[in-house]
């Protein structure tokens, strides 16, 4: 999986942007310019016979080398006939797109970090689609209307260069106690590296209001001179040795590795704490094809699209999808989530993250050499 070519884990998470439970829309859709009737009530047959009709799928920030995307596009070309394009941009331009042409839509279905869900919601340009796959997604995953449902999940996580690091990190207290360089990407800008510093506030007593011990934790790496903010704990930069240990998604940190030498680098889930978040799809409401992409968010949750994704080493939404032994394998221990969680307060959350990037910049970088 070449995970470079994504651009979501550049976008920033706060847009300034008030996060409120708007409803995006009522019992009826105006979808470029066609009226959907609430699309919950219609049968999967009644959207394959559909989707067929309209023959095709455009997405965007859903390209085939991120998380194995190729593969679910393949299946719904083969088993639908439908026709697949896809931009790639982060999830901050997904929406502008969709808001921007309005009823000149070009884009059908998004795939935006799960901060930016509710904002699409707010900005009313969705599709309020369920599937059949409702009452398996966890409640933080999915807003209440079905506006925007999160697909695959990703958790904080340690990868370690065992060619670097004889005693591989299992906790954030070895961090601290380690004498190997620690890589942490662009917290000011970074979704992924803000959600490191939470999911260390929460291993030290910390929480969605309160991330002065995650804050603390970097600071004191940083006066050790063990804190790199280089932001190079990716292929490029773990194939030239420039990280000994890093903190990432899981997805990315397994990616990664299986991209230069799975054997070389170990993932860990920090035993203390870590966050879980995701990615959700969203349906434009605009959308020229709107039942091909309802029958793609449906297929994504499918089991069949589940194991696409887990193929990509992103773990499935859905707890009951079974994996196949050979793709399982290559995942994280399961026991290692344990005490991974996901947000529980995204209010407080939101707020809490506007004020990062300043205290990063005052109480972390300023000790980093």
């Amino acid at each position: 999986m070449n995970i470079l070519s994504k651009k979501k884990f550049a976008s920033v998470i706060i847009l300034g942007t008030s996060i409120i439970g708007l409803s995006a829309c009522g019992a009826e859709d105006t979808t470029n310019g066609s009226s959907i009737e609430d699309p919950n009530s219609l049968s999967l047959e009644e959207i394959e016979e559909k989707a067929k009709e309209e023959g095709a799928v455009n997405s965007v920030g859903m390209p085939d080398t991120w998380a194995n995307w190729e593969e679910t596009w393949k299946e719904l070309s083969e088993e639908y006939g439908l026709e697949h394009t896809n931009t790639d941009m982060s999830s901050a331009e997904e929406i502008s797109k969709m808001e921007t042409e309005g009823e000149n839509a070009t884009a059908d279905i998004g795939d935006v970090g799960i901060s930016f869900g509710p904002i699409a919601e707010e900005k009313a340009i969705t599709v309020p689609y369920k599937t059949s796959y409702w009452d398996e997604i966890p409640d933080w995953a999915k807003d209440d209307d079905g506006d925007w449902m999160v697909g695959y999940q990703g958790t904080i996580a340690f990868a370690t260069d065992k060619e670097q690091v004889e005693n591989v990190p299992s906790s954030w207290e070895d961090l601290l106690e380690g004498d190997y360089t620690v890589n942490i990407g662009d917290v000011q800008t970074g979704t992924q590296d803000q959600m490191a510093v939470l999911a260390a506030a929460l291993a030290f007593g910390g929480d969605e209001t309160n991330l002065q011990p995650g804050l603390d934790f970097f600071a004191e790496l940083a006066k050790q001179g063990r804190l790199n903010t280089a932001n190079n704990n990716n292929v490029s930069g773990m194939e030239k040795g420039e990280m000994e240990v890093g903190i990432m998604w899981d997805f990315n940190a397994l990616g990664y590795a299986n991209e230069i030498n799975a054997e070389r680098f170990e993932v860990t889930i920090p035993e203390e704490a870590s966050v879980v978040s995701g990615y959700a799809t969203i349906i434009n409401k605009y959308a020229n094809n709107p039942h091909a992409a309802m029958l793609a968010r449906e297929y994504i949750l499918s089991d069949e699209g589940q194991i696409n994704l887990a193929k990509g080493y992103a773990r499935p939404i859905r707890d009951s999808v079974e994996l196949p032994k050979e793709v399982a394998e290559k995942m994280v221990p399961e026991e290692q989530y344990e005490n991974a969680v996901p947000v529980s307060d995204n209010d407080a959350w939101e707020e809490t993250a506007k004020d990062l990037p300043r205290l990063w910049k005052s109480e972390v970088l300023v000790h980093v050499e």
